[in-house]
């Protein structure tokens, strides 16, 4: 049995389907079950990180554990990861652990937190650090449904964004495979494309001359806040890209090496997501 948190997200998504075609049995954890909408026979059940009690009642029979972190305050991680990665370890062998780059050289970070949190915790562990996801982007469809221009900040930004399908290939073979324990894989897309050139890339998908418009910090400061609820996440992400811009983001194999294919570039992305542009 093989436990997720959120299952019900882009990654988490994508876990799920694919565990189920390989005829694994699934547990996926939602604050929603009645909306999880997730494939026929996996068992939906309510819980919640932050009533890590909650959690609890989920965990008989389950040998490993899909988590994926839902909160972005590291005082959330700090109140709850060790109580609910210790709750975890008491039943299951394996935990894998969507992490992210930055739990490497941000130790006060949520990642971070989590991360020392599921090492502390006894379990077996493996932690995913994918570069990005390359479905953030989506972040622009609404621009994009509405007219020809994108505007956001740091177009020159260059990243190795990652494909959730291959993502999630890969943390299908951390959760049923040897090999792969006390591993940290850092996980990327196959080459680096800059902001402008993915907005560039997603116009070719869908048949349109797209163009892209360099966003003021300041106005992009207060609506990445605004949009993700959190400013000092806003504030990691815009440090983030403006580090891209002068030195591209990393570009790994570890995709290739774990599945046996290449990481799917982003041009296959966001063909694959063409509607959601439209």
């Amino acid at each position: 049995m093989i436990l997720e948190t959120g299952a019900t997200g882009t990654v988490g998504r994508e876990v799920v389907s694919l565990l189920v075609a390989r005829g694994e049995r699934v547990r996926a954890v939602s604050r929603t079950p009645a909306t999880a909408g997730l494939p026929a026979g996996v068992e939906v059940v309510a819980g919640d990180l932050a009533e890590p009690a909650s959690l609890a009642p989920h965990l008989a029979g389950v040998d490993a554990v899909f988590l994926i972190w839902p909160f972005t305050d590291p005082a959330v991680a700090r109140k709850h990861a060790s109580e609910v990665t210790c709750l975890i370890a008491a039943t299951a062998t394996r935990i894998v652990y969507l992490s992210a780059p930055g739990a490497a050289d941000q130790p006060e970070s949520f990642w971070a937190v989590v991360e020392r949190a599921v090492e502390a915790s006894g379990a077996e562990w493996t932690f995913l650090r994918p570069v990005g996801f390359a479905a953030n982007t989506l972040m622009w469809a609404g621009q994009i449904r509405a007219g020809d221009v994108v505007r956001w900040p740091y177009g020159a930004a260059a990243r190795s964004l990652v494909h959730e399908r291959d993502l999630a290939e890969v943390a299908v073979a951390a959760l049923t495979s040897a090999g792969h324990s006390g591993a940290r894989h850092l996980l990327s897309g196959p080459a680096t494309l800059t902001q402008e050139e993915q907005v560039r890339a997603i116009g070719r998908a869908v048949g349109r001359d797209l163009r892209w418009s360099e966003m003021p910090l300041g106005e992009a400061r207060q609506m990445l806040a605004a949009a993700f609820g959190d400013p000092d996440f806003a504030e990691i992400a815009l440090r983030g890209w403006a580090a891209f811009v002068d030195h591209p983001e990393q570009v790994t194999d570890t995709v290739e090496r774990i599945t046996g294919h290449p990481a799917r570039p982003y041009a296959d992305w966001a063909a694959d997501h063409a509607d959601a542009f439209r």
